[in-house]
């Protein structure tokens, strides 16, 4: 078990505080923003169960936006549909179109979003994790952040 998974299975006891677990994970990566999204059965769509650090003036407009997402839109998004991590060194600066205009207002960077895979390889949920400045997750955070998803998939 890596650091970055140390102390994890503590927050995924009894009724599990999944903007706490977040907030755990984000320290585990030195990262300052992440969403946690769980696929909802009736819709198709990943919805919003936690979030940290987006910024709160943006907040009011980007949460109806992130609330409610399709696979293959946007980071989380294309992760689910791709079944497998996205990464932007630069959210910034992204001109391949996985991120969305709106997701720019928060700053954000450096980003990783990885499936959460459930009972026959299914998504159950994606895991998105950010950093403020340039940054490519390098392999061993890729499989670690798999890993931390792979912890959350009996509880989501």
């Amino acid at each position: 078990m890596s650091n970055r998974t140390t102390g994890l299975a503590a927050h995924l006891v009894g009724s599990i505080d999944w903007n706490e677990t977040l907030a755990h994970i984000l320290k585990s990566f030195e990262c300052v923003t992440g969403t946690m999204h769980r696929t909802d059965a009736s819709t198709g769509l990943l919805t919003l169960i936690a979030h940290q650090g987006i910024p709160p003036q943006v907040l009011p407009m980007l949460l109806p936006k992130i609330d409610n997402i399709p696979f293959g839109k946007g980071i989380a998004g294309c992760a689910a549909q791709r079944k497998e991590a996205v990464q932007l060194c630069n959210l910034q600066e992204d001109l391949g179109g996985v991120a969305k205009p709106d997701a720019r207002k928060t700053n954000v960077q450096g980003a990783l979003a990885v499936p959460v895979l459930g009972a026959e390889g299914k998504v159950i949920g994606v895991l998105g994790i950010g950093k403020m400045q340039p940054y490519e997750f390098n392999d061993s955070e890729v499989a670690d952040l798999n890993s931390v998803a792979a912890l959350l998939a009996p509880k989501l």
